[in-house]
Formats: C-alpha cells, sequence, structure tokens
C-alpha cells in the first residue's frame, strides 16, 4: 500500500506566508533542526504564497528522535502547527 504524506490539520502561525485561515497552503513543509521541532517552510513575509485548493502536508521530518519519524518520513496522520519563540513548530512533536 502506497504511503501517504501526513497533513498538516491546523496552523496557527497566522504571519506565515503559506497560512490562509488557520490552513498551510504550500505542498510540503520541512520539520526539524538542531534546536527544536521548528517548520522550514515558515516564511514571513507580506506577499502570500501556495495555492489555496491545496492543503500542504509533511514533506520530510529531520527530528530524529519524534516517536512518529520513522526513515524522516512523518507518520503521526495529522499534525498542528504552533507559534513558538516567533517561529512556527510541530507542535505534534513527541520525543520518542
Amino acid at each position: 500500500m502506497p504511503k501517504t504524506m501526513s497533513k498538516i490539520s491546523a496552523c496557527e502561525v497566522t504571519d506565515c506566508a503559506y497560512n490562509m485561515n488557520k490552513e498551510c497552503h504550500t505542498l510540503a513543509i520541512t520539520v526539524g533542526n538542531s534546536e527544536c521541532a521548528f517548520c522550514d517552510t515558515y516564511t514571513k513575509m507580506n506577499q502570500k504564497g501556495g495555492a489555496s485548493d491545496v492543503i500542504g502536508g509533511v514533506g520530510a521530518c529531520r527530528e530524529s528522535d519524534c516517536k512518529y519519524n520513522e526513515s524522516l518520513e512523518c507518520n503521526a496522520g495529522n499534525i498542528n502547527v504552533g507559534s513558538h519563540s516567533g517561529h512556527a513548530d510541530c507542535t505534534t512533536y513527541k520525543k520518542a
């Protein structure tokens, strides 16, 4: 059975260029860096991006200690993104 991408069910980071009505409208985000479950796709600018008919998903996850991470892919089904210290984080992240 083909793997499907985990979808972003809600994004509270309304200042992101891809956020429209608390939904993410980019094709895919990358999660994770050395500090936290950071949304690397977070883009703060006046121009809006993405496609209104697309709900974003997790294209890659670099949080190797997350219980939902399997071979750098997210297996959470759906995730939420929220604001943390002035940037966007995957709030579904759970330490394994």
